[in-house]
């Protein structure tokens, strides 16, 4: 099935997320952005959606978890969390999730250009 832009614009590819997409997954893939935000706001988020879902949440606990995952995830050997060589990175500690995917869509189109 082609991926339709919202334009309507008929294209083709996907949209795949996880840590080591750019580096392992897709090395060749045509654009790579390297999603992130800080711990801090990363936290503030995940509290949040818990919070909104009526989930029991320790923002503590929250950040702390988020802080060994970056941690272990950076130092492991196979795979490394890390942007890939020809990644763009997409800082979205300061922007709401429009915000984000506006500017994702923004940056694939520049590259693409």
């Amino acid at each position: 099935m082609p991926l339709i832009l919202f334009d309507g614009t008929p294209a083709q590819g996907a949209v795949l997320d996880g840590r080591d997409i750019g580096t392992v997954v897709c090395p060749d893939a045509d654009v790579k952005l390297f999603v992130t935000a800080s711990a801090k706001v990363r936290a503030d988020r995940r509290y949040k959606e818990l919070v909104d879902r009526k989930k029991p949440a320790d923002y503590d606990a929250i950040l702390r978890d988020i802080k060994e995952r970056d941690k272990r995830d950076s130092e492991r050997a196979t795979a490394p969390l890390k942007p890939a060589d020809d990644a763009i990175l997409l800082d979205t500690s300061d922007l709401d999730a429009q915000q984000a995917f506006d500017a994702a869509l923004k940056l694939i189109a520049e590259k693409k250009a």
